[in-house]
């Protein structure tokens, strides 16, 4: 899964890397955000192209209490297509590009035993990429809520040891734009949700500093080599 990543550019690099149109979303530079929160992504339609901020946590358009999104901040790439919380988002073409610069992992011990070591996990030259989003509309409490899930699957070598799973990445403009493109098929999307080359990624291990959500800053991602 992906419960916690990074965004840590600031707004004009955020405009200048995805070439967005239009922010409509205020962010400063992020190196913790945690489900629930408002996230920027990046959408590509008739309304051209902007970031605006989703909730981090998709709800379903038929779903009763918004709180179904703690458990749907991730979706598998195997099956997202039939799941009911996200074949509509899915079959509607409802893609986004979750916008970051790392995610993170926490690695279980050898022995078992103990608490898990969380690792920060980035593309190689640490330039910025974009998780495979899903987003969706909920009206069913008064203003609309625009939620979002990202997307995983099977980990690659690098990140396997630490997690078994990973986030789809996007990590070149064409496959931000073919994603986010909703004159692309499903099916043709769907070639794009494969786990990133490993080579391309570095990962190394944070303290436990970056363990509670309330916490930030460029301290959360430094190397901790004890």
């Amino acid at each position: 899964m992906c419960g916690r990543y990074g965004l840590t550019i600031d707004q004009e690099t955020v405009a200048a890397t995805y070439e967005v149109e239009r922010l409509l979303f205020n962010h400063e530079p992020r190196y913790n955000i945690a489900p629930s929160q408002d996230v920027p992504v990046l959408l590509d339609d008739e309304r051209g192209r902007r970031v605006e901020g989703f909730r981090w946590g998709l709800v379903p358009f038929w779903a009763d209490d918004p709180k179904i999104g703690y458990r749907t901040i991730n979706a598998r790439a195997e099956t997202v297509a039939g799941k009911p919380a996200f074949r509509n988002a899915w079959k509607r073409r409802r893609r986004c590009l979750v916008l970051a610069t790392g995610f993170y992992e926490w690695q279980k011990p050898a022995s078992g035993k103990g608490p898990k070591r969380p690792h920060w996990i980035r593309l190689a030259d640490a330039r910025p990429f974009g998780f495979a989003g899903l987003w969706e509309r909920w009206d069913g409490g008064g203003e609309p809520l625009y939620t979002c899930t990202i997307l995983t699957t099977d980990a690659n070598e690098l990140v396997g040891p630490i997690h078994p799973r990973m986030p789809v990445i996007l990590g070149e403009r064409w496959s931000w734009n073919a994603w986010v493109d909703p004159e692309v098929a499903p099916a043709e999307a769907e070639a794009s949700l494969a786990p990133y080359p490993a080579e391309e990624m570095h990962a190394q291990p944070v303290s436990t500093y970056v363990n509670s959500p309330r916490n930030e800053g460029p301290q959360c991602i430094e190397l901790d080599e004890g």
